[in-house]
């Protein structure tokens, strides 16, 4: 059957060496449809974002454009503004029926660290093709915060899949009929869409990363506070404005159900419905708000960057959508079922490293 594979494959493709590895597994670093990607021990500190491009290697493209070589041992400063490359410990051999897709995890995503994977021969960010054999790279930008990292940290993953089994219109309809895959009505074009939510009880909607902030140490968990780093936002009339340049974390009207036989990506919703990027992190995984792992619906958080001029945001506009995709089977784990799942049951959530407000 195809379709996304679930954990107890990414485990085979370990076993039988389609994933290898250059230091020892984590015991929590296989998802229920995905694997975590670990950091290596130097960065470099390139000039520009780049793809390898058919017929050439990363490694080729860094002697174009690499300024300095970091050393990740001890901890390291990833600057604000600043664009690096850095090797990963996990590399492929994938069989030709085998592709993959990687994304930022949902904690990047939320600290506005722009991650994209890279490969020999790339022509794409994040998508790798049927059989590919090498080395992967994680490209990292952090675009409002200045990061501490260290080797074997965590900021992207990566799904496989054998073939793609997207689900249809009419397949999503159905199921949204029988378990109901949003609370209330589903708008199901091209996928599932969905809304901003512009009204809350304290009129509190969302959070705008502050312009000159402190360092944070990536392995700092519920340290930080919230104040030093992000200033609230509120709507008036159900209405905000945002700015061009300016970084918000907001959430879905929609709580989301990912059963435990589907995973789902969240696209960007079409340029034309507004000038602004609505996520970084988008990976959902089985059981992501499912009353079979403990939830009872899970709000998506958007990662909003506005980019040419100012924007009003409506209260209920649509602002993108989620693609799901039958997995291969079901997966052995569900997010939030055993896991250190820290988004289930999710409304307005800033990253795990920050202190509840």
């Amino acid at each position: 059957m195809t379709g996304v594979l679930p954990s107890q494959k990414i485990e085979k493709m370990m076993a039988s060496s389609q994933i290898l590895l250059s230091d020892p597994i984590l015991n929590d670093q296989v998802q229920p449809a995905s694997l975590d990607l670990r950091l290596g021990r130097k960065a470099y500190r390139v000039r520009a974002s780049f793809l390898a491009g058919a017929r050439n290697t990363v490694a080729k493209r860094l002697d174009d454009f690499k300024m300095h070589e970091v050393n990740l041992n001890g901890g390291a400063v990833l600057e604000k503004g600043c664009v690096y490359v850095v090797p990963l410990m996990e590399s492929l051999s994938l069989p030709s029926n085998i592709n993959a897709v990687a994304n930022a995890k949902s904690s990047t995503g939320r600290l506005d660290l722009f991650t994209r994977c890279i490969v020999d021969n790339g022509i794409e960010f994040d998508r790798i093709e049927n059989g590919y054999e090498g080395p992967l790279y994680a490209e990292i930008s952090p675009r409002s915060f200045s990061v501490l990292v260290r080797p074997g940290m965590r900021l992207n993953q990566i799904r496989f899949r054998e073939g793609k089994n997207v689900l249809s219109d009419i397949e999503l309809t159905k199921m949204h009929t029988e378990i109901g895959l949003v609370d209330g009505s589903a708008q199901i074009d091209q996928g599932l869409g969905f809304s901003v939510d512009l009204d809350m009880p304290n009129g509190l909607v969302g959070y705008r990363a502050k312009p000159h902030t402190g360092l944070i140490d990536l392995d700092n968990i519920n340290h930080y506070h919230v104040d030093d780093y992000w200033e609230p936002v509120y709507a008036h009339d159900k209405r905000i404005i945002l700015d061009p340049g300016a970084f918000y974390i907001l959430v879905s009207r929609e709580a989301v159900h990912i059963p435990p036989n589907c995973a789902a990506e969240m696209a960007p919703y079409l340029a034309m419905v507004g000038e602004f990027r609505v996520h970084y992190a988008g990976f959902f995984d089985p059981g992501f708000g499912n009353a079979s792992a403990g939830g009872s619906g899970s709000r998506g958080v958007l990662e909003v960057r506005c980019h040419e001029a100012p924007f009003a945001l409506e209260h209920g506009q649509s602002v993108g959508r989620l693609v799901y995709e039958r997995m291969a089977e079901i997966p052995n784990i569900l997010y939030g079922a055993g896991l250190k799942s820290n988004y289930q049951g999710q409304g307005l959530k800033l990253s795990k490293h920050f202190k509840k407000p």
